[in-house]
């Protein structure tokens, strides 16, 4: 039987920019004149909760016109003041280079502080820059420390990224079984890319006796939330007749949306993939997929 494409594995690493966008707007910031003056009478007088607010206000704009040079003024205040939400959205801003030049060296100095004080976003922050050599000497022992302080302490992330070191050798011999253990409790808490490999060990039989009907129940997990990977690996298994009935027409738009919401490189071999599957469709079948996908966006 003709099998199309290959299921992915890799997890995106867009999703850590994503998380760490998230740290900052992590809170609505308050609208309307008179919650701006009050948290701003509160901020000038040195309150630092009402400085952390007050910054969030500019950087999402809510009362106040963006600007994200006013927001890290009030977010260095709070930081300064020993606040550990402003400083991991501090460190953040740094990371990302929004509203000041990137320096990972910096996002670092900042996560650190947070972590120390106990926030769990910020070792787990912490615990990814160690891993990837981001500002500090690469170092898996002290990133996998961290990820597991944050982990233990319930941070999803961390979760996820601790199975991706047990899965990856990062601490020691792979073990599959541990990576599992982290998989799962951050797919259950509904992180999606722990779905996507918790998926991908059920397809192949990693750490766990091969189940391709749980694979596609976790991709669809996935998929319904948006994941392009899931999207994409769910598309693959209606391509393929792979726990689930073969369906040209629900491969065809699963593959579709992955390949509309991926980087370029992704987003071409995933267009030649769905684009092999419609050679086996009948214009009717491709027009009622794409039309399923242009359905399920307008959902979201």
């Amino acid at each position: 039987m003709r099998r199309f494409g290959k299921t992915l594995i890799r997890p995106s690493l867009a999703a850590v920019l994503i998380c760490l966008a998230a740290e900052i707007s992590n809170a609505q910031a308050p609208s309307g004149q008179t919650p701006i003056t009050t948290l701003r009478k509160a901020a000038e007088a040195g309150n630092a909760d009402a400085q952390l607010q007050l910054g969030r206000a500019y950087w999402n704009g809510k009362g106040v016109p963006q600007d994200f040079t006013e927001a890290l003024r009030w977010y260095r205040r709070s930081a300064d003041g020993g606040n550990p939400l402003a400083q991991v959205a501090l460190g953040a801003a740094y990371y990302s280079g929004t509203g000041v030049k990137q320096d990972y060296g910096q996002s670092v100095i900042w996560f650190r502080k947070a972590a120390d004080a106990g926030n769990a976003a910020a070792q787990s922050l912490l615990g990814y820059a160690y891993c990837n050599g981001l500002g500090v000497k690469r170092d898996y022992a002290e990133g996998v420390a961290w990820y597991r302080k944050a982990a233990d302490a319930g941070d999803v992330r961390a979760q996820f990224s601790l199975g991706l070191a047990y899965a990856n050798g990062e601490v020691g011999p792979r073990d599959y079984a541990e990576a599992i253990r982290w998989y799962r409790k951050a797919a259950d808490a509904g992180d999606a890319g722990a779905q996507v490999m918790l998926g991908h060990c059920y397809h192949f039989g990693f750490g766990v006796k091969q189940d391709y009907a749980e694979s596609v129940r976790l991709y669809r997990s996935a998929a319904d939330a948006g994941n392009d990977s899931g999207q994409y690996n769910l598309g693959l298994a209606y391509a393929n007749g792979v726990g689930v009935p073969q369906n040209y027409v629900l491969a065809h738009m699963w593959v579709n949306l992955s390949a509309s919401h991926s980087s370029d490189d992704e987003r071409e071999e995933r267009a030649k993939v769905r684009d092999e599957i419609a050679q086996k469709m009948t214009p009717q079948q491709i027009a009622e997929a794409q039309q399923m996908a242009v359905e399920w966006k307008s959902k979201k």
